[in-house]
């Protein structure tokens, strides 16, 4: 399985353009975006479409600019997946998330972010291959260390120990785009808004 994923959109129809077509050349199976999908749930308009035009398959979960009422509209509206507190199952692969953050318009207290992590993996977790969807990063990570201003996430960082997945995808701190390092056994990758190409 081949996998286009991407967060921190933030309302950017010509970066959301460019994704799709990067998405069909590549030729993907599917879509993954990390949150941020708006600017403080302002320009909802070409974000999602230029993927379903592709017929690309696309899940999603919100960041921390958009509600989760919004982000199932987009789910809703364009027949594609939001999978905040919930999972879904492409082949043996499973993937689960929780969108938001500790702080922004769709804040959640930590509790509830592993709360929903955890409702979502015991869903998949007889699956082989397991793919954890967050849009804040765990704490306590090289990439909680580019910013001062966008804590990490303890929620995220148990659910990671807990769960094993074997990819954990998150965004949110946009300096900290492309980075990869490891918790335990699982591959943890800051997208970033120009995507990452990533192989099962």
């Amino acid at each position: 399985m081949k996998i286009l994923a991407s967060g921190d959109i933030h309302g950017d129809t010509k970066l959301a353009k460019k994704l799709a077509e990067q998405a069909e050349k590549e030729n993907v199976d599917l879509v993954i975006l990390c949150g941020d999908l708006t600017y403080a749930e302002q320009s909802l308009d070409n974000i999602i479409g230029p993927f379903v035009a592709k017929k690309k398959k696309v899940i999603l979960i919100p960041g921390n600019h958009e509600t989760n009422a919004t982000a199932n509209f987009f789910a809703e509206f364009y027949g594609v997946k939001n999978i905040h507190g919930t999972s879904v199952k492409y082949g043996d692969v499973g993937f689960f998330g929780c969108g938001g953050a500790n702080i922004g318009l769709f804040q959640l207290g930590e509790k509830e972010i592993y709360d929903k992590l955890e409702k979502g993996f015991k869903k998949i977790e007889y699956l082989k291959k397991k793919i954890m969807v967050t849009h804040v990063h765990p704490d306590s990570t090289k990439m909680a260390k580019f910013t001062d201003i966008f804590p990490g996430s303890t929620g995220v960082t148990k659910a990671i120990k807990k769960f094993k997945p074997d990819i954990a995808l998150c965004s949110h701190v946009h300096e900290a785009e492309g980075i990869e390092e490891k918790i335990g056994k699982t591959r943890l990758i800051n997208v970033g808004r120009k995507g990452k190409i990533i192989e099962i």
